[in-house]
């Protein structure tokens, strides 16, 4: 496997790191360089989400179900994650590839929102150019809206259909339009689409251990598992 490449611009031309004064932001960044590197394994997969200001009101809920995730993703193991979140104006950032869902858990708990639009683009066009370096298995990403091209947007996600990376889109809230926008990329890279809300921890935990099991083993171990979350996905999987 490839050295595991740190929050910088050779991560991504589009996802390039901001100077910043919060503290914060400094403290992740200094922490997510000091995390354990992945060793060889036999899935990654992404993990993206939307830290912008319209998640605010129910960010602390949201960072909540999204530790249930990493927890699921850890009980499947031998699955190397990476992570990138976008807020404010242009700033979008990821991590080295990692195998330790729980320290990615705890960096993202120390991430505040940031008014700006969404950035989904980067996020696609990062997976892309991540997957020609080495294999990735599968991207989640998790918001609530979209402000984008979907245009744009669709094509990308067919893109990534192509090279077998499948979008896992989890949406908080009921925004008609993001709804609409998120089926279309989940549809086109042949993954799958689920909402999420204050009563949904104990699926989302499900379907994320599914996805996991997916990333590390592909349909047949999908096929294997023989749960309720893992048929979801395959009905939807193409």
């Amino acid at each position: 496997m490839s050295e595991p490449k740190t929050p910088s611009k050779t991560a991504s031309s589009d996802v390039a790191p901001r100077s910043s004064s919060s503290a914060e932001l400094d403290a992740f960044l200094n922490k997510v360089q000091t995390l354990q590197p992945a060793a060889a394994g036999t899935g990654r997969m992404i993990f993206a989400m939307d830290a912008t200001m319209s998640r605010q009101p129910t960010w602390d809920l949201a960072l909540g179900l999204q530790s249930e995730m990493f927890r699921a993703v850890k009980e499947v193991g031998g699955l190397d994650v990476q992570l990138i979140y976008f807020r404010g104006f242009g700033e979008c950032r990821s991590s080295c590839w990692v195998r330790d869902p729980d320290a990615l858990a705890r960096l993202m708990r120390q991430v505040h929102c940031e008014g700006g639009h969404t950035q989904i683009r980067k996020v696609l066009s990062h997976a892309r150019k991540e997957t020609e370096r080495q294999t990735v298995n599968a991207l989640v990403y998790v918001g609530d809206c979209m402000e984008e091209s979907i245009d744009d947007l669709s094509q990308l996600a067919g893109e990534l259909g192509l090279v077998g990376m499948p979008i896992f889109v989890f949406q908080e809230g009921h925004d008609a339009g993001a709804e609409k926008a998120f089926k279309e990329i989940a549809r086109l890279s042949r993954g799958a689409y689920c909402r999420f809300d204050a009563g949904s921890a104990k699926q989302l935990r499900a379907l994320l251990k599914a996805v996991a099991v997916y990333a590390t083993g592909g349909r047949k171990a999908l096929q294997n598992a023989k749960s309720d979350a893992a048929t979801l996905l395959l009905e939807q999987l193409r």
